[in-house]
């Protein structure tokens, strides 16, 4: 594993959002949903590919708060571009689980 330093990782802006769409992704060569999250008025409303399809139906991921990534560029998906990256883990099947916040917190909330 590579070490980083400090100001490394103060450059990676790390924030709460809400999930406030979530659609179907069938053009997505592994099954993903296309995201909207609300990272609070300072970021806005981005848009995020999510591999999440084992784990979580739609329904239950509207309203969920998520950690994500805002200040990679974005990427190009496919037809889709990303803004964000939702983060999570791998299970012992590969399946990935939501990082999560422990409690609520406001939007835009930056992880220290």
């Amino acid at each position: 594993m590579e070490s980083i330093s400090w100001d490394d990782f103060a450059k990676v802006e790390i924030r709460v959002g809400t999930i406030v769409e979530v659609e179907e992704f069938p053009k997505a060569r592994v099954p993903a949903y296309r995201l909207k999250v609300d990272f609070g008025p300072e970021i806005g409303i981005k848009k995020s590919s999510a591999r999440i399809t084992d784990l979580y139906g739609r329904e239950e991921l509207l309203g969920r708060q998520v950690v994500g990534v805002v200040n990679f560029p974005p990427k190009q998906i496919g037809p889709f571009v990303s803004e964000c990256l939702v983060t999570g883990f791998a299970d012992a099947n590969g399946h990935v689980v939501l990082a999560v916040p422990e409690r609520p917190v406001d939007n835009g909330a930056k992880l220290h």
